[in-house]
């Protein structure tokens, strides 16, 4: 049994949270010439929950296929994807400021998901789970909208804000995971390495 895990994500968030944890980590990222965004493409009429736990089915495939390719030594693997859902509709990361400030104009006044899945797998096993909170956002004006994505902590964060930051100010009302918010529920992911030997 190994005594870490590797971690295929960019997102700081992620890695402070398993820090959380206390597992040990290491970052297993794409290369340059490995297409990761295109796997984050929406199919169309796709769920929120279906699109998160496809994509992050698909982050393990080729962070599996990135290990085997780098001879590196063999350790489960950690993947996860978050989006915001509001009804059917999916709210990835902001294009651009402009596309920012349409995300957050739909989201105020309105109650929407948070959906977080994250994957463990190795060559021969693999396990998945998802976390759905539910985020009230105050009614906002448009002034407060772009002063907010101003800042630039909207830009690469799903349904354009962070839990952890300034957006805090808008947010009204939580109820599920404030870790899977963030980008790594925090139960499901011990319950998971859990099952791939790792005790809390």
């Amino acid at each position: 049994m190994s005594d870490f895990i590797y971690l295929a994500s960019q997102s700081p968030r992620r890695r402070q949270l398993l820090e959380q944890l206390g597992v040990r980590y290491e970052l297993l990222l794409p290369d340059e010439h490995e297409d990761a965004e295109s796997i984050e493409a929406v199919l169309p009429n796709e769920a929120p929950a279906t699109y998160v736990q496809r994509v992050t089915g698909l982050k393990l495939d080729m962070a599996v296929q990135r290990l085997k390719h780098r001879g590196l030594p063999p350790a489960p693997i950690l993947c996860s994807d978050t989006t915001v859902g509001l009804g059917r509709q999916i709210y990835g990361k902001p294009a651009d400021e402009r596309d920012a400030e349409r995300m957050l104009a739909e989201l105020a006044g309105h109650t929407h998901r948070v959906l977080t899945a994250v994957a463990v797998g190795s060559a021969r096993k693999r396990e998945q789970a998802l976390s759905v909170s539910r985020v009230s956002f105050a009614p906002l004006s448009p002034r407060e909208i772009k002063h907010y994505v101003a800042s630039g902590e909207p830009l690469g964060k799903a349904g354009a804000y962070a839990v952890q930051g300034r957006a805090a100010v808008f947010i009204s009302k939580i109820s599920g995971s404030y870790t899977g918010i963030m980008g790594l529920p925090l139960f499901e992911t011990a319950q998971l390495l859990n099952n791939f030997g790792f005790k809390n």
